[in-house]
């Protein structure tokens, strides 16, 4: 498992700065230029794993930059090039300080609050009489504030967003907007690949220019939730679990080895068996949302390999 990217220091020409997030890596340059490195870490729980996963950062990426450029025709984002395997160039923007959650179903935290007895989430009603994974009349938005490190994304409402001037009144109409016209044409790319849009988060910045962009990553397993659509209505007459596709089957699997990201806790051991199942897990996941077979790049130096790409990209704009 010694070819995963767990970390990276390059010194590209015109660099300035270097941010470090829990997945990706975020290279500042001149002229308003971020280069985006997708490493193979592994986060759940807001727990980054000690043990990267084969292949992941490149899933994660090549996901994020086709459906970006599968929806550039509704919605402007930030990306300029894909010089590599887990990289993504585009524009420096200052990024909104909310996630725009937008849900399809009551799935996740919106069942978990749901069962608590609350009709109301960020400020969307939820109809009563409703089981877990039903589907909405309409789709909620329901944003989150965007975490500072270590600590746990927060839901608010539209009113609190606005009263606390975190986004201007008709900013924050251009995201609703966009987060809409998204999450359909997420759902529709869905739905031709046999599959359900349940939830995901879309996060936007605002140019130099004044332009709002889609910005982070888009419609991956680790930021949207998935259903197979086949059997889905048997299995909510039935009462059964859905069969997902997102990462929630690493949380289960770390839930059942007694770790939720608790104070005290410690993560369990990921042998290699499991780390090659998980990295076959994140491919099928590639394979099932994207509807084409997954192209391994080489690993056998992913760092000279990135340099390399990246550099030959700067150098030719």
């Amino acid at each position: 498992m010694s070819n995963t990217l767990m970390d990276t220091n390059f010194h590209f020409s015109g660099q300035k700065a270097i941010y470090k997030g829990k997945v990706r890596e975020v290279y500042t340059l001149e002229n308003d230029i971020l280069v985006m490195i997708a490493t193979d870490r592994l986060s759940a729980f807001d727990v980054v794993m000690p043990k990267g996963i084969p292949y992941k950062g490149q899933i994660l990426n090549q996901i994020a930059t086709k459906m970006m450029q599968a929806t550039e025709d509704i919605v402007p984002n930030w990306l300029m090039a894909t010089p590599d395997a887990n990289v993504a160039v585009g524009k420096a923007c200052e990024p909104f300080k909310i996630e725009m959650v937008i849900r399809g179903y009551l799935s996740g935290h919106a069942a978990r609050e749901y069962k608590a007895g609350k009709r109301v989430l960020c400020g969307e009603p939820m109809p009563e009489g409703m089981i877990e994974n039903d589907k909405f009349p309409e789709p909620i938005i329901t944003p989150a504030t965007k975490a500072e490190q270590g600590d746990h994304d927060e839901d608010i409402s539209k009113a609190e967003i606005l009263n606390k001037h975190i986004v201007s009144k008709a900013d924050y109409e251009i995201l609703e907007k966009y987060t809409k016209a998204l999450f359909q044409r997420g759902t529709e790319i869905a739905a031709k690949r046999g599959l359900i849009l349940v939830d995901t988060k879309y996060e936007f910045g605002k140019t130099k220019d004044g332009e709002i962009v889609l910005i982070d990553e888009i419609h991956t397993p680790d930021s949207s939730r998935y259903f197979y659509a086949e059997g889905y209505e048997e299995r909510q007459a039935r009462g059964e679990a859905q069969k997902q596709l997102s990462k929630e089957f690493v949380r289960q699997w770390l839930i059942s080895n007694g770790f939720q990201g608790l104070e005290g806790q410690t993560v369990p051991e990921m042998n290699d068996a499991y780390i090659t199942s998980v990295s076959e897990r994140y491919i099928e996941l590639y394979e099932s949302i994207m509807g084409e077979t997954f192209e391994k790049a080489d690993v056998s130096n992913i760092h000279e390999r990135i340099g390399q790409n990246v550099s030959n990209y700067l150098n030719s704009i």
